[in-house]
């Protein structure tokens, strides 16, 4: 292996794998670009961004710019000399000044399999859709959304077990395996980029709270994958009624499907188990979370909590919005 001389441009947990494999692996990483600092956590405390943490452990030089469009970040970009750029989750668009300083160019380390998912959530979008495998992409950057060519892809299967928290970090470790091994390809000159092909385009578009609200009048296996897909972020919830005519905003963290219930109105409380009716089928929430207290399974949660059976939860709210 020839050390190259690097940029690393990324900003959460997904990226560290990445930097960290190409430190291990004897690169001269000269200068990591991440987010700027920003309030996070319930105290809103400003904090620097898991990469930036990591890079400053190493004692790499962080740059922290808000934008690269203009010529004074490009100019600083270009006197680093880098042999490549490698970009993980960086939150920043890359105009084309940025893409052809490096010598040999600015590599992506994309979660999916292009160009199916292409843009922000495609772990997430992939559960979502019932994918039956997903992995990385490592790809020739240009100017467009996760259109440039590609070095490498690799698989993983999604299952019927698989979080959004599990396939990040599959693929987090399997995207830094797969960094080092396409520099050191397109280095020694192996490796050869591909264009993507012109069919089979997706696009994994930005989640937003709202993407969050369970959807009782799709079938169970969606509503189902909804809540592997979307916990953590941005977390599942339905609004249930309470006694004094109000709602309260209820989170989902884990339910399965529930084969043996009775067929009713979707939405409709069905047992005393947090059993809710889908369009087809329906599913039971097996870990769920009022607003300031500990997550409980869905029995408890009724002990505590007065929903009679066949309450419809989060009718007038979802009839609104669909």
């Amino acid at each position: 292996m020839t050390p190259l001389r690097l940029v690393f441009m990324g900003t959460p947990d997904f990226a560290v794998p990445s930097l960290r494999a190409l430190a291990d692996a004897g690169h001269e990483v000269v200068c990591v670009y991440s987010q700027p600092p920003r309030p996070a956590g319930r105290g809103q405390q400003v904090q620097k961004s898991p990469v930036h943490r990591f890079a400053e452990e190493r004692g790499i030089p962080v740059r922290t710019p808000k934008s690269l469009r203009n010529a004074e970040a490009q100019a600083e970009f270009a006197e680093l000399r880098a042999d490549a750029a490698v970009v993980a989750a960086y939150g920043l668009i890359l105009p084309q000044p940025i893409l052809d300083a490096p010598r040999l160019g600015c590599l992506n380390v994309h979660g999916s399999l292009l160009p199916r998912w292409r843009g922000a959530a495609p772990i997430q979008r992939s559960i979502l859709a019932g994918d039956a495998e997903t992995g990385i992409t490592i790809m020739q950057m240009d100017i467009g959304l996760d259109t440039g060519a590609m070095l490498l892809k690799d698989a993983v299967p999604i299952t019927a077990e698989t979080t959004a928290s599990s396939l990040h970090d599959a693929l987090a470790d399997m995207g830094a395996r797969m960094i080092v091994e396409a520099l050191d390809g397109l280095a020694a000159g192996r490796l050869t980029a591909e264009p993507q092909p012109e069919e089979g385009v997706t696009y994994a578009a930005k989640l937003t709270r709202e993407d969050g609200r369970l959807d009782w009048t799709r079938d169970a296996a969606y509503v189902e994958r909804q809540v592997r897909a979307l916990t953590p972020w941005p977390g599942c919830w339905f609004d249930a009624p309470t006694p004094a005519g109000g709602v309260e905003r209820i989170k989902v963290l884990k339910a399965e499907p529930a084969p043996d219930a009775c067929k009713a109105t979707p939405g409709t409380l069905l047992d005393d188990l947090l059993t809710v009716a889908c369009a087809d089928g329906a599913v039971r929430l097996t870990l769920v979370q009022r607003p300031g207290k500990a997550p409980v399974d869905g029995a408890a949660l009724l002990r505590g909590f007065t929903l009679p059976v066949g309450t419809r939860l989060g009718d007038a709210a979802c009839s609104a919005g669909n």
